[in-house]
């Protein structure tokens, strides 16, 4: 089972709770701050911390190598301004550098260039860690089964040499008319 195949809440909820029995802490100020400048309250839950790691690392896995700019976009939403029109506001970036941070002293992501694009991707450790959550999950996106179809034997067709199709002898015997022009074309319509 692909970790993209599995439903993303449920998945991240289980993340979440390994995490904890990882070692992950919240830092003390993360029950005053807002997850962003967009927001304008802290988050209601006290785990948010844990569920907000347990994304950034379904995250890192799905579309590695990615850094704090692009989670920030990720996380980001519509910031309200009164009268004003409500504009694109980006998630915090402390609170991201920070779940980064734990995650990488845990070894479940790292540093790394690939290509032109720099960023954390996943380690084996990490790849092993949401593996071992993924085959416990039995939650997966429900699609809509169709309704198979019983097959019946197909009858095997004989092959045939290709034959040469017949020219008719009118074909044949007519020989082709060289180009006219329109005006001699009438006065013969004419005369006869």
């Amino acid at each position: 089972m692909k970790i993209n195949e599995i439903e993303p809440n449920e998945f991240i909820i289980k993340i979440a709770e390994e995490l904890k029995k990882k070692g992950i802490e919240a830092p003390e100020w993360a029950q005053f701050v807002k997850t962003g400048v967009h927001k304008e309250r802290p988050p209601v839950e006290k785990d948010w911390w844990f569920m907000r790691v347990a994304a950034i690392l379904r995250s890192v896995a799905l579309l590695g190598p990615v850094g704090v700019s692009k989670l920030r976009t990720k996380y980001g939403g519509k910031q309200r301004r009164g009268h004003k029109p409500a504009k694109f506001a980006r998630g915090s970036g402390n609170i991201i550098r920070k779940a980064l941070q734990q995650l990488e002293k845990l070894n479940f992501i790292k540093q790394a260039t690939v290509g032109s694009h720099k960023g954390r991707i996943l380690t084996k450790e990490g790849k092993e860690f949401l593996n071992s959550i993924a085959g416990v999950s039995t939650v997966k996106k429900e699609k809509a089964a169709k309704p198979v179809k019983e097959e019946k034997p197909k009858k095997e067709k004989k092959e045939t040499p290709e034959k040469k199709k017949p020219v008719k002898k009118e074909q044949e015997e007519k020989p082709e008319k060289a180009p006219v022009e329109k005006n001699q074309e009438k006065s013969e319509e004419v005369k006869e």
